[in-house]
């Protein structure tokens, strides 16, 4: 008998444990869809697809992003590029997120950059409209040419 309120109190007790990180936890929204790609014209620089990765947590939106419009000439450093996405939704409001973050980029590879993170309005479709990025103190722009698929980022 002694063991047996001995396990339901350890049960007990683990579940307030529970219980009370989850109070304590920031509260990180669901963004739908998590993944979507949409197409970039660089200008001289090249043109393709990006894929954008994005997530929440309260208002602040984070997004990481590979694309293979920009090609790094010579190899990146981490944490070399600067970037900007401006994220539109149907109203045409902007969302600039920003960031100065990079993983390695080797030479003739596409350029990743983020987490690019900023404050979003909850409930809003945000599609990516252009994208901004310096490497090497040149600074290369670029402009959507297709929707989001498969749709806008709603936070």
């Amino acid at each position: 008998m002694r063991h047996r309120r001995l396990g339901i109190g350890a049960v007990l007790g683990s579940g307030v444990i529970v219980a009370a990180s989850l109070v304590t936890a920031p509260f990180a929204g669901a963004v739908s869809p998590d993944t979507a790609t949409v197409s970039f014209d660089c200008g001289s620089f090249g043109s393709g697809t990006a894929t954008l990765t994005a997530s929440q947590d309260s208002s602040t939106a984070t997004i990481t992003l590979s694309t293979s419009a920009i090609t790094a000439p010579i190899e990146v450093s981490a944490n070399s590029v600067s970037s900007s996405l401006v994220l539109t939704d149907s109203n045409s409001q902007t969302v600039t997120l920003t960031g100065n973050s990079n993983p390695d980029i080797p030479a003739g590879s596409p350029v990743s950059t983020g987490p690019l993170t900023g404050t979003v309005p909850t409930s809003d479709g945000l599609q990516a409209t252009s994208l901004t990025v310096t490497v090497f103190g040149i600074t290369v722009t670029c402009n959507a040419t297709s929707a989001q698929d498969p749709g806008p980022f709603v936070f």
